[in-house]
């Protein structure tokens, strides 16, 4: 899976992959002193971001990564967010969901509706590819990813102990399954079998 073409909805939000006419945006999101706060990797100028876009471009053509530009078309696909699916191993059954939102969209919803607009995408998409469980992870002191993940359906699973200097406080994995697969009907010659079944025993009787 590896097609840059994808986009998704929802409601006014549209998902895109990331373009380079984005970088104006994206050095815009990132100079937010609470975004520096949990981001790993700091976007500071437009070399920065031009690695960063080459990150994702790198991700959609190995299919470990898929990275999506959240936008709001209500307000003219202003950027809004980003939104990406982490599956480092082709096939695994495991993939891990991360976001941010601009400092301009929080408190409207944009999280939560993005979020789950990629987890429908990725168990329908992914499932033939052994997609089977999605995962999201966030420190312990960020209460509004908390709120987000269980918002979009993913529970907390566990409380995961911190590992100074990279990750230096505990954090939660929130995780939410796949759908079971819909039973597939029974054939005209199964239910007649199934019927023959049911009636071998003789008639029955009252009392």
């Amino acid at each position: 899976m590896n097609d840059e073409t994808v986009t998704l909805t929802a409601g006014q939000l549209l998902l895109r992959p990331w373009r380079p006419d984005d970088i104006p945006a994206l050095l815009t999101a990132y100079d937010d002193p609470a975004m520096r706060q949990w981001v790993r990797v700091p976007v500071s100028d437009v070399a920065d971001a031009e690695r960063w876009l080459a990150v994702q471009r790198d991700g959609w053509a190995s299919g470990s990564r898929f990275s999506f530009a959240v936008t709001d078309t209500a307000r003219g696909g202003e950027l809004v967010g980003n939104l990406a699916l982490k599956r480092p191993v082709p096939g695994a059954e495991s993939a891990e969901a991360g976001y941010w939102t601009t400092a301009a969209a929080r408190g409207r919803g944009v999280a939560s509706r993005a979020l789950q607009a990629l987890t429908d995408w990725a168990f329908t998409t992914l499932a033939a590819e052994g997609l089977r469980r999605l995962e999201l992870l966030h420190q312990v002191d960020n209460e509004a990813s908390c709120r987000v993940a269980e918002k979009a359906g993913y529970p907390l699973a566990e409380v995961i102990s911190a590992l100074p200097p990279q990750y230096p406080l505990d954090g939660h994995r929130h995780v939410r399954h796949a759908p079971p697969a819909p039973r597939q009907p029974l054939s005209a010659a199964a239910v007649r079998r199934a019927g023959s079944a049911g009636t071998s025993g003789g008639p029955a009787t009252h009392r």
